[in-house]
């Protein structure tokens, strides 16, 4: 069993684990004696000894370090005008899976979802926690961020230059050329960019352009606002182990 710890580790150490992660392991009926492997988002898988179990506490003693390399040979950001319902819920827990290095929540002008407020500060708080249970599955030693939730504008306005990223803007123009030609091989990061239900407007998507994005296209389907972040990950993914 992998539990995230969101506490540096030290070897050797004793430590009881956070609440979260103690109900985790009591749930799975964990016995003194029994081996869980901790990771703290450095990097590092730490094996840990079950010490003792109470009603609300679980120590454990944690072992040697060990460095697990899981991550996409490029950093790999999404942003993207939030979807509604429970799909963004899946869409931060599958793109932790495929190695997105961090989300970002948009809101563009058709967009359904908005957020503010405490209730924005939940959301993001919820969508961290999905992503750390993804890296628990997935074997990631690193939880990618997942942002406060922005307006559109107000975010692309705050993006520092390009610089050597590649910045690219899921599109359906015309003009959209192929995700192949766009991503250089080398392994600079990227950020992607996309639209809600209704796609971006015609403003933001010429703002998005004037911020360094390149329209991108990816086939002759119509992918949904959800998916198509996701495929661009996926694609990503195989490049770096073809």
């Amino acid at each position: 069993m992998r539990l995230f710890v969101p506490e540096a580790l030290q070897a050797g150490t004793e430590l009881s684990l956070p609440p979260g992660a103690a109900r985790h392991a009591q749930v799975r009926r964990v016995q003194p004696g029994d081996t869980l492997r901790l990771f703290d988002g450095s990097g590092q898988d730490w094996p840990a000894t079950v010490l003792a179990v109470g009603r609300s506490e679980v120590r454990v003693q944690l072992g040697t370090p060990e460095t697990v390399q899981r991550e996409l040979p490029r950093a790999v950001h999404i942003a993207l005008a939030m979807p509604a319902n429970e799909r963004m819920d899946a869409l931060v827990e599958k793109a932790t899976e495929l190695g997105v290095a961090g989300v970002q929540p948009l809101m563009s002008q058709r967009s359904v979802l908005r957020l503010a407020g405490e209730r924005a500060q939940r959301k993001q708080q919820h969508w961290q926690a999905i992503a750390e249970g993804a890296c628990e599955q997935c074997g990631r030693a690193r939880v990618p961020a997942v942002g406060a939730a922005q307006d559109l504008g107000t975010w692309l306005a705050a993006l520092p230059p390009a610089g050597a990223s590649t910045r690219l803007l899921l599109s359906l123009q015309p003009d959209a050329q192929p995700l192949a030609l766009l991503v250089p091989a080398e392994a600079s990061p990227v950020l992607t960019l996309s639209g809600p239900e209704g796609g971006l407007t015609p403003d933001e998507e010429a703002a998005a352009r004037r911020a360094g994005f390149r329209p991108v296209a990816l086939g002759p389907r119509v992918l949904r606002a959800d998916t198509a972040p996701l495929a661009v990950l996926a694609w990503l993914g195989l490049q770096a182990v073809a």
